[in-house]
């Protein structure tokens, strides 16, 4: 991720979801779309992690709301959004936030 302190504020989509069984082509897309959203402009980076009974949550990180509409707008990711709800999620919610502060600790 890169280095959003130098960023004022900025915007997290948190992404949690409930996948069905099975693959039928998530992996392959998923790392499709990585690539593609890497490229965003106002893409700042991305959290996730999912447990073994399928439940996950992505959180990533934005420069501005509209940053984020043109991301949801882009044509490559409106056919994984529309295949994810016909195949690969049995339920998903989508919030959008904004940072207002931000505390990192590390050793």
């Amino acid at each position: 991720m890169h280095d959003i302190k130098s960023f004022k504020q900025y915007y997290a989509v948190i992404f949690t979801s409930e996948r069905t069984e099975g693959d039928n082509g998530y992996e392959e897309m998923a790392k499709e779309i990585d690539q593609l959203v890497s490229k965003q402009p106002g893409f700042l980076g991305a959290e996730s992690v999912r447990d073994e009974n399928g439940f996950g949550i992505t959180v990533s990180y934005w420069e501005s709301l509209e940053c984020i509409k043109k991301w949801k707008e882009n044509v490559r990711h409106k056919a994984a959004q529309d295949k994810g709800k016909k195949e690969w999620y049995k339920r998903f919610t989508i919030r959008i936030c904004k940072v207002e502060s931000e505390r990192v600790f590390r050793t």
